[in-house]
């Protein structure tokens, strides 16, 4: 693994605004477990691995984080409500910070290629309630054999840098934050 000083990778959109002070906080709990979840020496670490590896921590700064795939370890956010203001359609997602108002998404392998980025912008922008966005993603990923190797972060970022330059396209995001884990 290559020593550097700047793990986790990260962009903050959109790039004019300058990052509020809690993204110092969460990027700074993926810097304290570089040398568990570090894509580039941990080839098999799937999207819940990182975040059983994250939660204690996360959760320490106000996060709820998903603790496993039972119905009650679920983070549920309202999407629409129905009669007598009850939650209609809901979302699962990885984690929530309730004070904040931000949705954290956490990809793998299927981050950029199997098009998971994509569905977490869009289903994250349904979210009633959300103000901020994170994304976490690979530094390094390989599908299939070396000749594929991919960075899910720089693709990522690169998506999230021609959205905002294109001014085509609106998020209703206060501001989106991408890990490259």
């Amino acid at each position: 693994m290559a020593e550097d000083m700047d793990y986790p990778r990260w962009a903050w959109f959109p790039r004019q605004d300058p990052y509020p002070a809690w993204v110092n906080d969460f990027v700074g709990v993926f810097s304290a477990s570089r040398y568990s979840i570090d894509s580039r020496s941990h080839k098999g670490l799937t999207s819940d691995g990182l975040v059983a590896e994250v939660r204690e921590s996360l959760v320490h700064l106000g996060w709820d984080v998903e603790a496993g795939k039972q119905a009650t370890q679920k983070i549920r956010r309202p999407v629409l409500f129905g009669d007598n203001g009850h939650v209609r359609v809901k979302q699962e997602i990885d984690g929530w910070h309730p004070g904040l108002r931000i949705v954290m998404e956490m990809e793998s392998g299927r981050g950029w290629m199997g098009n998971a980025v994509y569905r977490d912008l869009v289903r994250a922008s349904l979210i009633a309630d959300a103000d901020f966005l994170v994304i976490g993603v690979r530094q390094h990923y390989e599908y299939g054999s070396r000749d594929t190797a991919r960075n899910d972060f720089e693709a990522t970022r690169d998506l999230l840098d021609s959205v905002y330059a294109s001014g085509r396209l609106g998020l209703p995001f206060k501001g989106i934050l991408v890990v490259g884990w």
